[in-house]
């Protein structure tokens, strides 16, 4: 039964990745077609980061009522209606309005899922998971590219991947009985908690509770300057490689996957890393290798570029898997899900410094993204070393 869970889990973590990488691939046709600028995409993409914030600061509260599978269920549903309504936009506004439901579903799968694999699963059960957010992601810009050389139109894009979402919604729905009961067999447990507490809270914490405890304030800015950094890579690689490397709307596209195909591969990999190192050694492996990506992305050959893509990718695999991983025993089980949920806030309004780069690029250019990646990455490698001595005892359990 609980593997029965644990592969539609898997399934999950396919099509939350599926709708990330679409309108970064696609948005060079749609904005020929709606008549926006380039920088447009950062509107949709702050609309859509606002919705996740939301339902992410909700996902204790939701989490804890309705139980995950139901959360995870209908969060799907409202996420593959938001992709079906994109395909049939006729102007940019439409896009702005659907994008509302896309991202209170995409913040809504996001916490519960990642909390429920931080409580009941094994650290490499979090980089295997995100590496199928990773198949996701990478197939996206394929099946796009697939539409756009075929003459399809970028909306057929976006309907093959509704229909994948309301494919796997029905899954979900289907499948509620076995995650209560999976639930009842593996109750939470209850040992001593980091603020010292002996019982698991059954009401949620207030915002002032979760910033109290110990380290999260600043785990909160790293993981908000990593999602600024994955983001920012995700969404304007297209555009990226096409000022920078002269690359068509087309060819473009598919590369675009290249930053996918490394974070997918590397969180295969971290899997097995996990047997022998700690989420914190791992994390910090990833930020060396981010730094050559960023570097290499500079570089004025092709090859070199498409290489960075890969590295970036490669050193993002395991910090998002292994922050999430680790909350539980930096932070306690009983303040688990109300961290991860604020985790996956600061996530979200991290990715809105995405929308911000389409600002800077729309008045400059979007060949300044490897020096944007840049500045993110350095805050974020302090902000990890400060959680890392503030919560140096409950690491060691990592």
């Amino acid at each position: 039964m609980a593997g029965l869970l644990i592969a539609i889990i898997y399934l999950s973590f396919v099509s939350l990745g599926l709708p990330d990488s679409l309108l970064g691939s696609a948005w060079p046709s749609m904005s020929a077609q709606f008549g926006a600028p380039i920088g447009y995409a950062g509107i949709v993409s702050a609309v859509i980061g606002v919705g996740t914030v939301v339902s992410s600061l909700m996902s204790d509260r939701l989490t804890r009522r309705f139980g995950a599978g139901l959360v995870t269920a209908v969060s799907t549903a409202l996420t593959a209606l938001a992709l079906l309504a994109f395909s049939f936009s006729t102007q940019f506004w439409m896009l702005v309005l659907f994008a509302v439901p896309y991202g209170l579903g995409a913040g809504g799968v996001d916490a519960a899922l990642n909390n429920y694999v931080a409580l009941h699963l094994k650290s490499r059960h979090m980089s295997w998971l995100h590496c199928m957010w990773g198949v996701g992601a990478s197939v996206s810009p394929y099946i796009m590219s697939f539409a756009l050389t075929g003459g399809l139109g970028w909306n057929v894009g976006y309907m093959i991947v509704a229909a994948v979402q309301a494919a796997l919604t029905l899954v979900i729905f289907f499948s509620l009985p076995v995650w209560k009961k999976v639930a009842a067999q593996n109750e939470p447990r209850k040992p001593a908690t980091a603020d010292g507490m002996k019982e698991v809270r059954t009401k949620g914490l207030t915002f002032r509770q979760v910033f109290a405890i110990r380290g999260a304030a600043t785990y909160f800015i790293c993981f908000f300057c990593y999602c600024a950094l994955e983001q920012s890579s995700m969404l304007w690689a297209s555009s990226y490689m096409m000022a920078h490397n002269g690359f068509s709307e087309e060819f473009a596209a598919m590369l675009a996957s290249m930053f996918f195909i490394g974070i997918t591969v590397g969180r295969g990999l971290n899997g097995f890393l996990t047997f022998r190192f700690s989420d914190r050694t791992l994390i910090r492996c990833g930020y060396v290798l981010i730094a050559i990506g960023v570097v290499l992305t500079a570089m004025p050959a092709d090859w070199l570029t498409i290489t960075g893509f890969v590295a970036v990718g490669l050193g993002c695999a395991p910090v998002y898997p292994g922050i999430i991983h680790s909350t539980p025993a930096l932070f306690g089980v009983e303040n688990s899900q109300a961290v991860v949920g604020m985790e996956m806030a600061f996530a979200y309004i991290g990715g809105l410094a995405s929308p911000l780069f389409g600002i800077i690029a729309g008045a400059w250019t979007t060949q300044i993204l490897p020096a944007y990646v840049g500045v993110f990455l350095v805050i974020m490698i302090i902000m990890h070393e400060i959680t890392a001595r503030l919560t140096a005892k409950a690491g060691s359990a990592e």
